[in-house]
């Protein structure tokens, strides 16, 4: 599963995901692109469900780029816990993604094999996403 090798701080604020993407709104190396459409946090297991879908639809036929990165901590308390006694210890690994970034491309392969992977990776993500096609 993809997570950092290493980390500048061992714990992350919660923070909130507002406003739309400003980087990776577009196909940049692929013909065909998921993009999602609300911001949500995507856990390393639910980008990794994802990806094992697309690739098993492709059957691992041309290129795949995965263009978000969990590199945020999220700490958990241990169940039956009392309050106070500070933060949990960091248990996954989680990419912010905001409304408008590309979550997965594909090329050299085709559009219409293409789109059906990238629904069936769509259908392991918790938010609302559209398959976008390059305009030649």
């Amino acid at each position: 599963m993809l997570q950092p090798k290493r980390t500048k701080f061992r714990k992350a604020f919660k923070g909130r995901i507002h406003g739309a993407a400003k980087g990776g709104t577009y196909l940049a190396y692929g013909e065909v692109g998921l993009k999602a459409m609300e911001p949500e946090r995507l856990t390393a297991r639910q980008i990794e469900a994802a990806r094992r879908a697309i690739a098993r639809h492709t059957k691992r036929a041309g290129r795949m780029w995965t263009r978000v990165f969990p590199d945020v901590p999220v700490s958990k308390k241990p169940a039956e816990v009392r309050m106070g006694s500070g933060k949990g210890s960091p248990e996954l690994w989680v990419a912010r993604v905001k409304p408008g970034r590309i979550i997965f491309e594909l090329g050299g392969i085709n559009q219409q094999i293409a789109k059906e992977a990238l629904l069936l990776g769509a259908a392991k993500l918790p938010i609302k996403t559209r398959v976008v096609m390059r305009l030649e």
